[in-house]
């Protein structure tokens, strides 16, 4: 257990954070899953839409230090890939 005033803080600040990038990863799951749902079902429309929504969540996970950006550009590359192989 942590003994001086800038340890204890430190736990404190680690573990808020572990807990936001949990619900933003989290959240950019979800999108994604949107996504990969319309493609299972074919339809074209629902998917990108879908994709559009959940591309700039997924940018953002980039910004906040969540993901790496090349990442999430293979990601979005692949899912935009089988969007229009549909």
């Amino acid at each position: 257990m942590a003994n001086h005033q800038s340890a204890k803080k430190r736990i404190r600040r680690n573990e808020t954070r572990r807990l936001m990038n949990h619900s933003r990863i989290a959240r950019i799951r979800t999108f994604v899953k949107k996504v990969e749902t319309a493609i299972a079902s074919g339809d074209k429309e629902v998917a990108q839409g879908a994709f559009k929504a959940a591309q700039p969540e997924m940018q953002r996970g980039v910004s906040k230090g969540v993901l790496h950006q090349n990442t999430v550009s293979r990601k979005l590359s692949r899912l935009n890939a089988r969007i229009k192989a549909l």
